[in-house]
């Protein structure tokens, strides 16, 4: 296999497989997917590869720049706290008063495309996960530091991206017309997910003993890890 074949779809295995767990981002997609429809979703999902996309590229060469910012990512671990307890509780409160017109947050003005970019932006978790999935490609020699190797690898991970989101998306409607549209059962489901997530961000935050900087420290040992935006 030629080395820019091998490294796309490395990079687009890797991140379709860290997509898949429940997270913010592929949970929100779903729910816009149910309330808004697949086009909103899909611009959704494209804000927040696009970011991610740049987030890789940066790690690749910028990596002890990343290492020095650890106050920036302790606070946007706070951020993501917020946003997710956020999400959950305007989800409840959608599930309790059906007619208020769904998630506040997700049914806002604000262009989908935005604020799929902006809450992966203030999404932390995915930094360390490529920084570390990185190192061992490059210690593998999968990936070399060559611009071609770096624009194959994002386009692989931009691509492995939108699929597990895809998966959400479609599989929501799905979901949704399983329970005849009922969005009142859909969100406290999306809420309880949202909940749960609030909860695994608050754990590690108080927690956990490997905390993000641990992680950007050690990189290795975040190869078996996965996204869970």
């Amino acid at each position: 296999m030629h080395p820019l074949a091998r490294i796309f779809i490395t990079g687009m295995f890797i991140s379709f497989l860290g997509t898949l767990p429940l997270g913010t981002l592929n949970v929100a997609a779903m729910q816009i997917a149910i309330t808004d429809g697949y086009t909103q979703a899909l611009l959704f999902s494209f804000g927040s590869l696009l970011v991610e996309m740049i987030y890789v590229r940066i790690s690749l060469v910028g990596i002890d720049w990343i290492r020095k910012q650890t106050k920036i990512f302790r606070i946007l671990e706070w951020v993501t706290l917020v946003i997710v307890l956020a999400l959950a509780i305007s989800s409840f409160y959608s599930a309790l008063h059906p007619k208020s017109g769904g998630n506040v947050i997700l049914s806002s003005t604000l262009p989908r495309f935005v604020l799929g970019a902006t809450m992966c932006a203030v999404n932390p978790v995915q930094i360390p996960f490529w920084f570390g999935w990185s190192t061992v490609l490059f210690t593998k020699k999968v990936l070399l530091p060559k611009s071609s190797h770096y624009n194959f690898y994002i386009i692989g991970i931009g691509l492995g991206t939108l699929a597990g989101n895809c998966l959400f998306i479609f599989g929501g409607q799905l979901v949704a017309e399983k329970l005849n549209s009922n969005q009142q059962i859909l969100s406290w489901v999306i809420g309880g997910i949202f909940g749960v997530t609030a909860l695994i961000q608050a754990w590690r935050i108080f927690f956990r003993k490997k905390d993000i900087v641990h992680k950007l420290e050690h990189p290795e040992e975040m190869a078996n890890g996965m996204k869970i935006n």
